[in-house]
């Protein structure tokens, strides 16, 4: 007699009854295991026999209907080739695409803007180029492409961001980007033009030991007090000059001014409201700086990625060259009637005289 597969496993032991039906003279008498093995052997060799008699009835009545599902399901995507367009959509989601910039930093030479650009950039919404691209003042020819070219790659909810300082004092610069988009938020950081010209007049000396003295270059006619103001570390502290031309192509409202020295004494504080002007959330707070005495200037804390803090590079916070009190005094005589009507034009008073 023919062993009986148990209670349990019969509905699923096909085999069993296939063989009981079939092949029962040649029946051995199976283990639990070697019902199992039958289980799938019997089927195969069923199939072999009577190809229809094996499927399901539904199956066996349209043939042609499994063919065509089975080509259906040939032309279908593979699951790995979905996941991997998905994938795609992914990547290309999360490293973004480069674009034109949101907001620039165009000047002012020697106020600040290096720290202005690095102090912001560590906001997660925020992507800038480390270098000036200089596109709107020397290398326009080449093109919008080329420009964009040099932007890192952004998400749409992040802000591109360049800064070249020189922008400030090229006549050509304000139309140029109002070419590229009117809706460009600026910034200016300014600074004491005084202190600013010193500094400017120390970088090139460092570079130039041989150029003239501060004194012989800034003016004209020293013993008259005449500034000579086609000397461009002087003209660039005529910072309403600037300004009105930049407002022939922007509202007063896209132009933000950063103070100089209050990004010395506390760069939290500026650092908010620039991060206002840009929409962004305020996330750079006092938390991310402390004051380097070495440097007279505030350095960003360590990043949890970095062993060291980071500070701006040693052109930064050098010591000026001594001018003579009388020569500063005459240049902030001179200055003094330009900075009236900025701090008009602005609606601030940065408290220079």
């Amino acid at each position: 007699m023919l062993p009986a597969c148990s209670s349990a496993r019969a509905p699923s032991c096909r085999g069993c009854t296939a063989l009981r039906s079939t092949a029962a003279r040649a029946w051995r008498a199976p283990g639990p295991k070697s019902c199992c093995r039958r289980r799938l052997s019997a089927p195969r060799r069923a199939r072999r026999a009577a190809p229809n008699a094996a499927l399901p009835r539904s199956e066996a009545a349209s043939p042609a209907r499994n063919q065509s599902g089975r080509r259906a399901a040939a032309q279908s995507p593979r699951p790995e080739a979905a996941r991997s367009k998905a994938g795609n959509g992914t990547s290309a989601q999360r490293y973004g695409n480069k674009k034109l910039p949101n907001a620039l930093i165009v000047g002012v030479k020697k106020g600040g803007t290096r720290a202005v650009l690095e102090f912001i950039r560590i906001h997660p919404d925020v992507r800038a180029v480390g270098t000036e691209p200089h596109f709107f003042d020397r290398n326009y020819d080449k093109g919008l492409d080329w420009y964009r070219g040099l932007m890192p790659r952004t998400l749409d909810s992040q802000i591109t961001m360049e800064k070249t300082p020189s922008y400030f004092v090229t006549r050509e610069a304000p139309r140029r980007i109002a070419s590229m988009s009117r809706e460009t938020k600026l910034i200016v950081v300014v600074r004491n033009p005084v202190t600013r010209a010193i500094s400017d007049y120390t970088q090139t000396l460092s570079k130039k030991p041989d150029i003239p003295t501060f004194e012989e270059l800034a003016f004209k006619n020293r013993s008259q007090g005449v500034v000579d103001t086609s000397w461009n570390a002087i003209r660039i502290g005529m910072y309403i000059l600037h300004l009105e031309n930049w407002l022939q192509y922007f509202r007063l409202s896209q132009i933000h001014f950063v103070s100089g020295e209050r990004l010395i004494t506390d760069p939290a504080g500026e650092l908010g409201r620039v991060q206002d002007f840009l929409g962004l959330k305020r996330i750079i707070t006092d938390k991310h700086f402390y004051f380097n005495r070495t440097k007279g200037f505030p350095c960003l804390k360590k990043p949890e990625s970095s062993s060291l803090p980071r500070c701006l590079g040693k052109s930064k916070g050098r010591t000026h060259v001594q001018i003579d009190q009388e020569v500063i005094e005459q240049l902030r005589d001179f200055y003094r009637p330009f900075n009236v009507k900025f701090y008009e034009m602005v609606g601030h008073d940065f408290r220079w005289d």
